[in-house]
Formats: structure tokens, C-alpha cells, sequence
């Protein structure tokens, strides 16, 4: 008796989770138009990572905004996810180079608040991880991954993982801070390449990794001297 109850709960709560599932369809498809909408007149972006919890003050918060800035003068625009820390410092370091600053907000059970240098029209919210994460591949021409926790390695791995797998054009990555990232990639290439063989030698080459934000973006710049600006797919 008591399994035919327990079968007859879990049949009506699928049936529920069935139809839930078919209508939260339409919501993921209005979130893709309206980022899409909102993104594709924005021109050539570089997306910036990091830290929701890097502090004004702190040297990587003032490199962000250094980095960002100096990017922004090259004429890329800056997508970030438009909390705090880092993302807040990248914004800040295009609004003061007078150019693109977009914030691709989350909505999460802790409020993420938009950063106050994201442009009034480019600020654009989502409820769904995946869609967002749409964005700031499909209009970045790079990415910049500062210091962060798991969303950055999120990010971080998600990126890489598409570019080794070329669903992405050849796109450059970079991570700043050799202090944060050696230990990171000297475990990538002792462990995932040459203990498991994970990976092949030409997959540690699709990152480069820096201090400071003159070498950002000199890379930015050699690269893109060979290279088409274009949506990513």
C-alpha cells in the first residue's frame, strides 16, 4: 500500500516537473533574444572574470580597472558580470576611458547588485547560468580571467574547453597574476599532461598568463593584428 502511494506521489510530481519544464522553454528563448538583442550592436568585446569579493584597494581590483581601461583606449568594449569586486573594477576601468561597459547580471538568493559604472543601456539581466555564459563568449573577442573563485574557474575551464575543442574561433585567454594562476598550470601540466595525458602540449599553449596590464594588452594587440574581428558563432 504504502509503495503504491509512493508511486502515485512521484508520478504526479514528474508529471508537474514535465510541464514546468516545457514552459520554462519559452523563458530561456526570451533570455537569449533579449541578450542577443542587446549585445549584437555593441561591437568588438573583450569579457573580463574575477572576483565578486576583491576589494577597492586591493592591487588586483586597481589592475583590473588598469587593464579594462587600457583595453577600452584599443577600442574593445568590457563585458563583465556586473557585481562587485572585480567585475566592478573592469567596468570602472572602461566608464573612465569613455568606453563600452556592459554588465551581464545574475539573479541569485544573495541579490546581486548591478556596479554602478555599467552603461544605463547595457545593463542586462538573466536567471539562467547557461544563457549568460552564451553571452559573454558569443560577442568576446578575449577574455581576461583575474583572480577568482568557482564561478571563475567556471568560466575559466568552460572557455578553454571551447576553444580547444574549436567551437570558438581562435580567441585569445589570458590570466593575470602568475602569484594565483602558477600553481593552477604547473598542476595542468604535471598531472593533466604529463602523468594522465588529459590533455595534448598544445592545450596549455591556449593560455597566457600575466602580471601586468601592458602585457595584456600588447598581446591583445599583436593578436588582433593577424586576426578578423568577429562574433565568436
Amino acid at each position: 500500500m504504502m509503495n503504491d502511494v509512493f508511486k502515485n506521489m512521484q508520478e504526479r510530481d514528474w508529471a508537474e516537473t514535465r510541464a514546468h519544464s516545457s514552459w520554462q522553454i519559452f523563458k530561456i528563448m526570451a533570455e537569449l533574444v533579449e541578450g542577443f538583442e542587446a549585445l549584437n550592436k555593441i561591437g568588438p568585446c573583450i569579457s573580463i572574470f574575477g572576483s565578486a569579493r576583491t576589494r577597492e584597494g586591493h592591487p588586483y581590483y586597481e589592475l583590473a580597472v588598469e587593464i579594462a581601461r587600457r583595453l577600452t583606449e584599443e577600442g574593445f568594449g568590457i563585458i563583465t558580470g556586473g557585481g562587485p569586486g572585480a567585475m566592478e573594477a573592469a567596468n570602472k576601468g572602461a566608464h573612465l576611458a569613455g568606453g563600452r561597459s556592459v554588465g551581464l547580471n545574475i539573479q541569485l538568493p544573495n541579490e546581486q547588485v548591478a556596479n554602478s559604472f555599467i552603461d544605463r543601456d547595457k545593463n542586462v539581466n538573466f536567471n539562467f547560468f547557461f544563457v549568460r555564459k552564451v553571452m559573454f563568449v558569443k560577442y568576446a573577442q578575449g577574455f581576461v580571467m583575474m583572480p577568482g573563485g568557482f564561478g571563475t574557474m567556471d568560466e575559466f575551464f568552460e572557455v578553454a574547453t571551447l576553444i580547444q575543442t574549436r567551437k570558438l574561433n581562435e580567441t585569445p585567454m589570458v590570466l593575470v597574476g602568475s602569484e594565483y594562476w602558477s600553481g593552477l598550470l604547473d598542476w595542468m601540466r604535471k598531472v593533466m599532461f604529463e602523468q594522465q595525458h588529459n590533455i595534448n602540449p598544445g592545450d596549455l599553449d591556449l593560455v597566457k598568463l600575466f602580471d601586468k596590464s601592458e602585457e595584456v594588452v600588447d598581446y591583445f594587440r599583436e593578436f588582433y593584428s593577424n586576426h578578423k574581428l568577429r562574433p565568436n558563432f
